[in-house]
């Protein structure tokens, strides 16, 4: 298995684009992407692509990209794995690169929830899909779902709903200064704790906004790497964990087992242990879920996830900033694009270029959930001066 890296990484802002469609956002996020490779990108270096999207109203997805790119000739796989569609499309064109399949691989996540056509096939994707047709229509929704761990959690566990409102706030205020995040504002924990209910214990800036965006990726094997840039960000680990969709199957609903599986595969591929990580990007779709996600990656103790918080060890400028770009909470989320768009901002940080810049950063980790809670998926990456050097 040859060593691949990340030789270029670019995205649209996230945001609601209702002029906008897929076929819009795909060469936008690609022209972004190929300005970052250091010494140029021809479309003719790609010979294969990874999409990754829930799902699009513009028509078939994989045509669309090859179509909107002008590569009508280029190899499309598209990839659908609910929130981890963006991480499972990185895997699978890692693997294909390091078993020697190709050499230069085009990754793109893309999504477009913000029009109604999207709005009601993701509607009944989500019914179909998780096998709820009965019981999604009547209120178990994804913030639901989600909701059902979270007051577990808060039942069995000293963390409170303030500690949910610690996440929005900072990852708001990380949110503030990216170009690409679609709420860049800063709220007060006053206004965490007293914003609408949307469903126990989630109030309105508990939850990360449904968005429209594109994100790209190119990744090369280790030995045209140079062809492309002398700072390659090298994918050390990727993992994908799976867990029952239905709740009552569960037998402890606070933590997430997908997580832990996803992550274990991928420490164990890079040779790496949490306390490795320098700086992650952790989904965040729900505050509470970021928190559990703390204990479930390994960055925590059981039930301990609480006092990362209030040692402000994930903010910026802390031991292990957690969501420098603003998470989901605050840039958004396309789901297709999440994934690729948190190895966008974690390549940004490896090679000493991000916004809100992590001092040192090495090693980075990013992590989606979807289903809710039924699949999980976790990359890890290191910068320029460590793997393949």
């Amino acid at each position: 298995m040859r060593k691949v890296a990340i030789v270029g990484a670019g995205m649209t802002p996230f945001g609601e684009h209702f002029a906008l469609g897929i076929k819009d956002l795909l060469p936008m996020a690609f022209s972004d992407c190929a300005q970052t490779v250091d010494k140029g990108l021809a479309k003719s270096d790609l010979q294969a692509a990874w999409f990754g999207a829930m799902g699009t109203a513009d028509g078939f997805p994989s045509g669309i990209l090859a179509d909107t790119l002008g590569l009508p000739d280029l190899p499309v796989t598209r990839i659908e794995n609910s929130c981890a569609t963006g991480h499972d499309a990185i895997r699978n064109a890692l693997y294909a690169v390091a078993a020697g399949a190709f050499d230069v691989a085009l990754v793109m996540g893309a999504d477009k929830l913000r029009d109604t056509t999207s709005a009601d096939m993701l509607w009944e994707w989500e019914a179909m899909a998780r096998d709820m047709a009965w019981d999604y229509p009547l209120g178990l929704v994804a913030p639901a779902g989600f909701a059902l761990h979270v007051r577990r959690y808060l039942h069995e566990s000293p963390a409170t709903e303030e500690h949910l409102a610690m996440v929005a706030v900072k990852n708001h205020r990380h949110g503030v200064n990216n170009p690409k995040a679609r709420l860049r504002f800063e709220i007060t924990m006053e206004q965490a704790l007293n914003a609408p209910m949307v469903v126990t214990p989630f109030r309105l800036y508990d939850c990360a906004p449904q968005s429209d965006g594109a994100a790209a990726l190119v990744i090369a094997a280790e030995d045209i790497v140079d062809r492309f840039t002398d700072r390659p960000v090298w994918i050390r680990g990727v993992g994908l964990g799976l867990d029952s969709v239905m709740h009552q199957h569960k037998p402890d609903m606070t933590m997430l087992p997908a997580t832990t599986r996803a992550a274990k595969q991928a420490f164990a591929m890079a040779g790496m242990a949490p306390a490795d990580v320098d700086v992650a990007e952790v989904h965040d779709f729900l505050t509470g879920i970021e928190m559990m996600s703390y204990e479930d990656l390994g960055f925590a103790e059981r039930m301990r996830g609480y006092k990362l918080l209030e040692a402000e060890v994930t903010s910026v400028g802390g031991a292990l900033p957690v969501n420098p770009s603003g998470g989901l909470k605050a840039k958004g989320h396309p789901p297709g694009a999440t994934g690729v768009a948190q190895c966008v901002e974690l390549f940004q940080q490896l090679r000493g270029e991000a916004v809100n810049q992590v001092d040192g950063a090495r090693i980075a980790l990013a992590h989606n959930i979807g289903g809710p809670t039924a699949v999980s998926a976790v990359t890890i990456l290191e910068g320029p001066e460590g793997y393949g050097v």
